[in-house]
């Protein structure tokens, strides 16, 4: 898994700063400059790395043993090491550590978590090494979806360091996210990217959900659009900016950006041609939501669908070409699993005067079942009038009149060939 190694490499340089065999600590130069420390504003005092001549071998060997893939051997030398009565805190300590990244190699997150914290409760590391793992406990409950806890931890490493890491900011930016606290995490993910000269862009997209997430889409679209300028070609940003967009009623902006990413063949599931062609059907601009689907339909990037022949036929059908909805809404038809669909055809065949079509699919539509039957009953009640059949219409509307929604227009008509 991609966070085990990121957390087993991170723990393994610690390890590498932090361990020394006393032998070879006696090799060192005196003169050697300490490194700086990487929390220098730490309120906890940064202890020294006790070791003890008659634990060496075993503390060799249990660093050795972490250096290879045997998560069980490294386990068994450590616990040597931190069951031994003469071993010091920071061997104990250290030992703790190195158990708990041996449960990470075995994706064992609670068990890590467990050992990390002994790593702690013993107390015998550097800050360095004490507040990684202090990070790292975070970061494993955040990776087990265990959100408060990882804010609980987080919040102790930012109290005990006084660290300004806008790595560890975005962290918890990420995780105030995950909590719905959005004001929150655009706070701490503000302060990510205002402290690093190049912020990871995963940080900006999380500050752009968060704006979205609190309706500051003036915000989100400026930080959308920063990335966009740097990574023109990255889909995901395209589709996440034309969300923005039309979250904040700005579907011209959407229907342009999307448009340009069409043009330049960034286009290329299905669910990018739906955003653009309903985008296009509902600012009613119906020819460019034709040509999309058809498009679409030609490259097979649209699938035949219900909701893509029904949205086709409405197109047609409010440019005023009746043969295209007519064509179309059959196509719906064979994908649906009521009556609506054929009743739309029944309307558009009955408006293009074509009574027998219009009769037959009225009464397909019932038979499939539809919301509201009166209507189906009153378009073939017309189309029998049409036809010259007048007892076949006093049928239907004796039917229409039957159901709420078309009662009063069908005794209206029966009234007025004098049936009551």
């Amino acid at each position: 898994m991609r966070l085990a190694t990121l957390l087993k490499t991170a723990v393994l340089i610690l390890l590498l700063a932090s361990f020394a065999a006393p032998a070879e600590a006696a090799r060192r130069d005196k003169k050697e400059a300490k490194p700086e420390p990487a929390y220098p504003m730490a309120t906890r005092p940064d202890p020294e790395p006790k070791q003890s001549r008659r634990m060496q071998a075993k503390v060799k060997k249990m660093y050795e043993l972490s250096q290879e893939d045997d998560p069980e051997a490294t386990e068994k030398a450590a616990r040597v090491v931190l069951d031994a009565d003469i071993a010091t805190p920071y061997e104990k300590s250290l030992a703790a550590q190195i158990i708990a990244v041996s449960y990470i190699d075995r994706d064992d997150y609670p068990k890590a978590i467990e050992y990390f914290e002994k790593a702690l409760e013993i107390n015998g590391l550097p800050n360095d090494s004490h507040y990684q793992v202090m990070y790292q406990i975070a970061q494993l409950h955040m990776a087990e979806e265990e959100y408060d806890e990882a804010l609980k931890w987080l919040d102790r490493f930012f109290a005990e360091t006084r660290s300004e890491k806008p790595e560890a900011l975005a962290v918890r930016g990420n995780v105030l996210y995950r909590l719905e606290r959005y004001p929150e995490a655009i706070e701490a993910l503000s302060r990510a990217v205002a402290a690093t000269p190049e912020p990871q862009s995963s940080w900006i997209q999380l500050l752009m959900a968060s704006y979205a997430e609190t309706e500051q889409y003036d915000k989100a679209g400026e930080l959308a659009q920063q990335l966009l300028a740097k990574n023109p070609n990255d889909k995901t940003l395209v589709r996440n900016l034309a969300s923005i967009y039309i979250n904040a009623d700005m579907n011209d902006k959407a229907m342009a950006l999307l448009e340009d990413a069409k043009a330049r063949g960034l286009l290329d599931e299905e669910r990018d041609y739906r955003q653009l062609y309903q985008l296009y059907h509902f600012a009613e601009q119906e020819a460019k939501a034709i040509a999309v689907i058809e498009e679409g339909l030609a490259k097979g990037i649209l699938k035949p669908s219900m909701e893509v022949y029904r949205t086709l036929a409405e197109a047609h059908y409010f440019a005023d070409d009746m043969p295209g909805a007519i064509e179309a809404y059959r196509k719906a038809a064979t994908f649906a699993t009521d009556g609506e669909v054929q009743l739309n055809l029944a309307r558009v065949l009955y408006q293009a005067e074509r009574w027998a079509e219009a009769k037959q699919a009225a009464q397909q539509a019932l038979s499939k079942g539809v919301r509201r039957p009166g209507d189906a009953y009153i378009v073939i009640g017309g189309a029998e009038l049409e036809m010259g059949n007048r007892n076949g219409a006093i049928a239907a509307y004796k039917e229409a009149a039957k159901y709420p929604e078309t009662e009063s227009n069908a005794k209206t008509w029966l009234r007025s060939i004098g049936i009551r």
